[in-house]
């Protein structure tokens, strides 16, 4: 049978009386018994090895047809591997926003600050700037002026020189704009808020650290009459030793 193992085979006995017919046969062709047995046994052999190399080459066959197919297989896997590949890239470089990585920063611990326009040109210039623009009044005032001017809006104005520039009308001191409260007459609790939200935003605009210190410090202390002197210093003028 095919899928019995030759090399497994046992070799007949031909002696036996159970094989009295095959020798009975060659022994009329004029064998003796113990030709006859030889025979039959050199005969057994010669078909037991044929059988062995078929079932050698049948294996050897098999073996390469599994090393084959597990060959196919693995290919399938690494064409398709490739293909998701392909596809993915080509979906990243379609949706670049999609797949962009995302910058893990330290979450901001200040509260963002948007006072009026005019009050950042002041303080971005180093020129004196009430801390009313730093009240909650003073932000409500502002969130509503930039919910109601024209982004584009310019207006021109002269500038120390005598020449005119156009300027962003957001960063002009509005005359209809509700008052401003002096410092003088700000309350504790408006002066609380006030004072290190313009501490900060000095500090975005590169004031030395003493002269926002000593700004805010001074504030508390100063008549009216030297307020807007002490406050109006540029930072260029500290940092050149002509401090008042």
């Amino acid at each position: 049978m095919a899928n019995v193992n030759p090399n497994e085979a046992i070799r007949p006995d031909y002696t036996l009386a159970e094989y009295q017919h095959e020798r009975q046969q060659l022994i009329n062709e004029g064998l003796t018994e113990q030709q006859a047995v030889r025979s039959l046994t050199a005969l057994w052999n010669v078909i037991n090895d044929a059988e062995r190399q078929r079932w050698a080459d049948r294996q050897d066959r098999l073996h390469e047809a599994c090393q084959q197919a597990e060959e196919d297989e693995l290919q399938r896997q690494q064409d398709h591997k490739d293909e998701e590949e392909v596809a993915w890239l080509e979906e990243r470089k379609k949706n670049k926003n999609k797949y962009a990585p995302i910058k893990r920063g330290k979450v901001p611990l200040d509260p963002t600050i948007l006072p009026a326009q005019y009050a950042i040109q002041r303080l971005k210039a180093g020129d004196y700037c009430e801390l009313h623009y730093f009240t909650n009044k003073g932000l409500d005032d502002a969130r509503v002026s930039m919910s109601i001017t024209e982004p584009d809006a310019l207006v021109m104005l002269p500038a120390a020189d005598g020449i005119h520039s156009w300027v962003p009308a957001a960063a002009v001191k509005d005359p209809k704009a509700a008052p401003v409260v002096k410092d003088e007459n700000l309350t504790w609790e408006e002066f609380n808020e006030a004072a290190p939200r313009m501490i900060l935003s000095m500090k975005m605009h590169d004031w030395p650290n003493d002269q926002r210190c000593n700004l805010i410090a001074g504030a508390m202390h100063l008549t009216p009459s030297n307020r807007e002197l002490y406050y109006s210093t540029n930072p260029s003028n500290v940092a050149a030793g002509t401090l008042p």
